[in-house]
């Protein structure tokens, strides 16, 4: 959402208090974060509705020159057609046919079993566009249906602006448009559950399991990428656990432990779906990396990440249920400025689960596990990719790297 996520010369990144992550319960809100490597904070853009940014300029000129294109390519195509007309002469009348006056073909032939046409036609009936209006212009993002009656799953920056008294509205794939409203909606893991009014029998999206997903596995995302509703790309998971920031106006932030895809994903994607080539949601695309400068208009540059659907689905439960999203947490003040060997203990709250495992400010925790942690960003990450109640070891040296040790740590719910 381009109102919501502007992007700076800097691009995104955590704008925490002092460079750390909220106090005592591992930086629910992380400070100055960059991802992990080889990808930099440099260019970050979360992958926004389209439409508030340009809507502020002159007219969208990404899109008008699409356009022409089009245009262009059209006439191109109609000369073609013109100059291969089927000659046929009948022998009782001499009658000329040819292929512009002969009747189109209305066979429905079936897609291919797991082909993206597959996949098309099972999802895109399941993905909406969003679209809110507000006092400094229109943007748009996307969202999959959770159910029957009008619950969709999408992204907190898409409609943050309905929040704060915009007028919201959503595209079904038959062309029908229906208000919505927010049920509910989480900045720190931008989540947010809408309800479109008025509608039901909606086929709800098939949800699948993200911790199966597969480095180089075939996905497909389905949104609304410059407003251009209802658009297929195809690509490949191009990594896991990619521990990612996004920071918006007004403070708001996020941390996401993200499936990295080289599928096409632009300002408008936002909220919509990654799917296998089963039609199952395994992401939903939330930040983009771009080569922009200043102003200008983010794009693909085939480094997509979305929020795992575990994830998402947990906090979407949460939202629902409760109105809030509750967040696991071990304890710890954590430093997120980036360092390249682990994540940096500042303070233990008391009573805490890091407490009770022996943590100490001055500890340095390299590990999550199997999983290891370049920084605290990444501790965040993986944190949230866990459900309160689990037990996760910890691998944690001195400042120095030396004295390594591990400790089991059970996650307890962070405070609101």
């Amino acid at each position: 959402m381009t109102n919501s996520f502007d992007t700076n010369s800097q691009g995104y990144g955590h704008d925490g208090p002092h460079g750390s992550g909220s106090a005592g319960w591992g930086g629910a809100n992380a400070g100055n974060a960059t991802p992990e490597q080889p990808v930099t904070a440099q260019g970050w853009q979360t992958a926004p509705p389209s439409g508030a940014e340009q809507s502020r300029q002159s007219g969208p000129k990404g899109l008008g020159a699409l356009a022409i294109a089009a245009l262009m390519l059209g006439s191109a195509a109609v000369g073609g057609g013109a100059a291969a007309l089927v000659m046929s002469t009948n022998s009782s009348d001499s009658v000329t046919q040819n292929a512009l006056n002969q009747p189109a073909e209305t066979r429905q032939v079936a897609a291919p079993a797991g082909s993206v046409e597959e996949v098309a036609q099972k999802v895109l009936p399941s993905v909406v566009s969003i679209t809110t209006e507000m006092p400094g212009g229109v943007a748009s993002g996307s969202g999959s249906i959770l159910s029957a009656d009008g619950l969709v799953l999408t992204n907190h920056h898409v409609v943050a602006g309905a929040e704060e008294g915009g007028r919201m509205q959503v595209l079904l794939s038959d062309g029908s448009t229906h208000p919505a409203k927010v049920v509910a909606s989480d900045s720190a893991t931008d989540i947010a559950v809408i309800r479109i009014e008025g509608v039901n029998g909606l086929r709800p999206i098939s949800l699948g399991n993200s911790s199966q997903v597969q480095v180089g596995q075939e996905v497909v995302a389905v949104g609304s990428p410059l407003g251009l509703t209802s658009t297929v790309t195809q690509g490949i998971v191009s990594a896991k656990n990619r521990p990612v920031t996004a920071a918006g106006e007004n403070g708001e932030s996020s941390v996401i432990d993200a499936i990295q895809t080289d599928a096409a994903i632009n300002p408008g994607n936002s909220g919509g779906a990654l799917v296998d080539m089963e039609g199952n949601l395994i992401g939903v695309p939330s930040v983009i990396a771009s080569m922009k400068q200043g102003s200008e208009q983010a794009g693909s540059i085939g480094l997509g990440f979305a929020i795992p659907i575990d994830q998402a689905r947990r906090i979407a439960e949460d939202l629902i249920e409760t109105g809030h999203a509750r967040m696991p947490a071990i304890g710890a003040h954590i430093d997120t400025r980036p360092v390249t060997n682990g994540a940096l203990v500042r303070e233990v709250t008391p009573g805490s689960p890091a407490e009770k495992a022996g943590l100490k400010p001055g500890d340095v925790i390299t590990k999550l596990d199997d999983r290891s942690l370049d920084n605290g960003v990444a501790l965040i990450a993986a944190i949230r990719s866990h459900r309160i109640g689990d037990s996760v070891t910890l691998t944690v040296t001195d400042d120095k790297g030396g004295n390594e040790r591990t400790v089991d740590v059970t996650l307890a719910e962070a405070p609101n």
